[in-house]
């Protein structure tokens, strides 16, 4: 190419007037907004993420908020009822060796025995015999029977069916004294205390849909923990032994509470 052919051809590129726009490659892919608006926002105008730094338009959302599926609601009645039955092992193992756990439940024990007048922890006592504790279990199974949770009835009276099934075999195994009787045995577990949990939370449990959600349980453990406490206070067991039975029969009414929820979704 001649020195005058590359004069003209680079002082066309040098003119004074205003740059004119390119329809290259690089202009080929620039989007277009239906609504006219430019395609990229300016930086005053767009939102800020998360740490005060520049969003996006339109806001990138955060991380969904997980429900509980029905495998999660499933494993949590489970974890609970191993956590019981390791901790019944547990006390059940020191029963019978007998453990340095009954030191630390008889000094509990003569610290509580007799410091409330005797007529008053009889009558809290009480409360766990099954005359009293069982028609009101029955009575809270008819009535959900007919209000069409006869699933959570059933369930209801066969926890309180395994509660001797399971209790008397215990008491048998560990023969354990009580605490004003050291000639007596059968004291581990209370008996009296699975009787008034189960009755008493199992009428909640079925009660609870029709009657309101929190008070029908709230009495039932004001209930049951006020057999518990005459039964320490008076000396009639130990208070390992009313743990033992709170621990025993948590399992059955985790059952019972499931079949409740069980019969209102199916109801629902």
């Amino acid at each position: 190419m001649s020195e005058k052919a590359r004069s003209r051809a680079t002082g066309s590129d040098t003119g004074t007037g205003l740059p004119q726009r390119r329809t290259g490659r690089a202009f080929a892919h620039t989007p277009h907004r239906s609504d006219g608006r430019p395609p990229q926002t300016p930086r005053g105008v767009r939102r800020p993420g998360p740490g005060g730094r520049l969003g996006t338009i339109p806001p990138v959302p955060g991380r969904p908020a997980t429900s509980r599926g029905p495998l999660a609601t499933a494993r949590r009645p489970l974890a609970v009822s191993a956590l019981c039955a390791l901790l019944l092992a547990l006390a059940t193992w020191q029963v019978l060796l007998p453990g340095p756990l009954l030191s630390a439940d008889a000094r509990l024990s003569r610290a509580l025995v007799r410091t409330v007048p005797d007529a008053a922890t009889e009558g809290l006592s009480d409360l766990g015999n099954v005359p009293v504790a069982l028609p009101v279990l029955l009575l809270a199974a008819a009535y959900a029977a007919l209000r069409g949770n006869r699933r959570g009835a059933a369930a209801a009276v066969a926890a309180m069916a395994a509660v001797p099934a399971l209790v008397v075999p215990l008491k048998v195994w560990t023969a354990r004294p009580g605490p004003l009787e050291p000639w007596a045995a059968g004291y581990f577990p209370s008996g009296h205390t699975a009787t008034a949990f189960v009755a008493y939370t199992g009428a909640a449990l079925l009660l609870r849909p029709y009657a309101g959600r929190r008070w029908p349980v709230a009495a039932a453990l004001v209930l049951t923990g006020a057999t518990a406490a005459g039964l320490v206070l008076r000396g009639f067991h130990w208070p390992l032994d009313v743990l033992a039975s709170l621990l025993l029969c948590t399992p059955l009414l985790l059952v019972v509470s499931r079949c409740c929820r069980s019969t209102r979704r199916s109801s629902g």
